[in-house]
C-alpha cells in the first residue's frame, strides 16, 4: 500500500519510496549473486569430472541445458592435402584356402644334416649328356625344428634322387617318421611343450615368449596345432591307462571342477568336472573329464569295473559303489 512518500511492505512495515528501491536494489543483486555461485558450481563440478574422473566420465558432450562454460577453443581448419593414386602389382601366393604357410626356420640355428640315400641300388642311375654330373638330380631337402633341453637346432635331411633314364623313374631315400605328418616339429620339441604345459604350467603365449628370446617366432596358434595333434598321438596310451586301472580290484574316486574355455562362448568359461580314479595298489592315476557333474560320467567309466569302490559319500558315486561292491562278491 502507498501513501505519498511512503510505502508498507508485505509485512506491514511502513518505509519511504527511497528504502524501497534500495531493497528491489538489494533483491536484485542478491539473485544475481545465487545465479553466478550455481554457474560456479556446475563449472567446477565438470572440471573435476574431466581431471579427476573415470575414462567413461572425462568426455561429455554438449548439452544445450547445461550453462556454457566458455572454454571452447576456436579450430582452425587445416587445407585439404592433395592424394595420388599409387598402383602396384605383386605375385600372387600359392596359399589354397584353410591351408597353413609354412615360414623357414631361422638360418642362425645349428642343423644336424643327415644323408639319407635310396635303399636300392642307384649304380644305373643317369643323367642326359648335357649335364657333367652323372646320376643325381637334385635333392628335397626337410628341415625339423627340434630341441633338447636349453637349446634349440634344426634336423636337416638331405633326400638325393636319382633318375633311371632307360627305366623313366627317379628314386628318392624315404624320409623317417615323424610325429606330426607333414609337420616341422620334431618330438623332443612337442615333449619339451607339453611338459612345459602341464608339469612346469607354464602357458603357451609364455613359451612363445621364451622362444622369441631365441629370434624363433612360433605362432601361439602354431603352437596349438601341434598340442592338439600330440594328444592324438597320447591316446593310446591314454586307453591303456584306462584299462589297466578299471582292471584293479580296489579303486578311489572323487571330482573336482575345473573352469573351462572352448570355442562355443569364447572369452567365457563353463564348469566341467574332472573325474579322478586312484588305483593304490597299481599306484595308477587316471582322470576322466565330463561337462557335468551326474553319475552318467562315473557309470560310463566303471561299467567294466569289478572290485570295491572308496568314495567321500556322493550320492552318485554310493549307489554306483554298492553295485560294484556287489558285482565284486559275486564274482569271488
Amino acid at each position: 500500500m502507498q501513501n505519498g512518500q511512503e510505502i508498507f511492505t508485505e509485512k506491514g512495515v511502513l518505509i519511504t519510496l527511497e528504502q524501497y528501491n534500495m531493497y528491489k536494489e538489494i533483491i536484485a543483486r542478491e539473485k544475481e549473486r545465487e545465479a553466478e555461485i550455481l554457474y560456479l558450481k556446475q563449472e567446477l563440478a565438470q572440471l573435476k569430472r574431466m581431471i579427476f574422473g573415470s575414462r567413461s566420465e572425462r568426455h561429455i558432450g554438449h548439452d544445450p541445458s547445461q550453462l556454457n562454460l566458455g572454454l571452447d577453443v576456436e579450430t582452425i581448419e587445416e587445407p585439404e592435402k592433395e592424394t595420388e593414386q599409387i598402383t602396384y602389382s605383386r605375385s600372387k601366393p600359392d596359399n589354397k584356402k584353410g591351408s597353413a604357410i609354412r615360414l623357414a626356420l631361422p638360418s642362425h640355428l645349428h642343423r644336424e644334416e643327415h644323408i639319407i640315400e635310396p635303399a636300392e641300388d642307384t649304380t644305373g642311375a643317369s643323367l642326359p649328356d648335357c649335364v657333367i654330373q652323372a646320376g643325381k638330380i637334385g635333392e628335397v631337402v626337410t628341415e625339423i625344428l627340434e630341441y633338447t633341453p636349453g637349446k634349440f637346432y634344426v634336423e636337416k635331411y638331405v633326400r638325393p634322387k636319382y633318375v633311371f633314364p632307360k627305366e623313366e623313374r627317379i628314386v628318392i631315400g624315404e624320409l623317417p617318421s615323424l610325429p606330426i605328418p607333414r609337420g616341422n616339429a620334431g618330438p623332443g620339441l612337442l615333449a619339451h611343450l607339453l611338459i612345459s604345459k602341464f608339469v612346469d604350467h607354464l602357458p603357451f603365449y609364455r613359451q612363445v615368449q621364451q622362444f622369441k628370446r631365441q629370434d624363433i617366432d612360433i605362432a601361439e596358434s602354431t603352437i596349438s596345432g601341434w598340442f592338439t595333434a600330440s594328444c592324438r598321438l597320447l591316446e593310446p596310451l591314454y586307453e591303456r591307462l584306462v584299462t589297466r586301472v578299471r582292471r584293479s580290484s580296489y579303486l578311489m574316486a572323487d571330482e573336482t571342477p575345473i573352469p573351462v574355455q572352448t570355442k562355443d562362448k569364447p572369452g567365457s568359461t563353463h564348469k566341467g568336472y574332472d573325474w579322478v580314479y586312484y588305483a593304490p595298489l597299481e599306484k595308477l592315476v587316471c582322470f576322466d573329464y565330463r561337462k557335468s557333474r551326474g553319475r552318467d560320467g562315473p557309470e560310463e567309466f566303471l561299467e567294466k569295473f569289478r572290485g570295491i569302490l572308496q568314495t567321500d559319500g556322493y550320492n552318485a558315486l554310493c549307489a554306483i559303489a554298492h553295485n560294484a561292491f556287489y558285482a565284486q562278491n559275486i564274482v569271488m
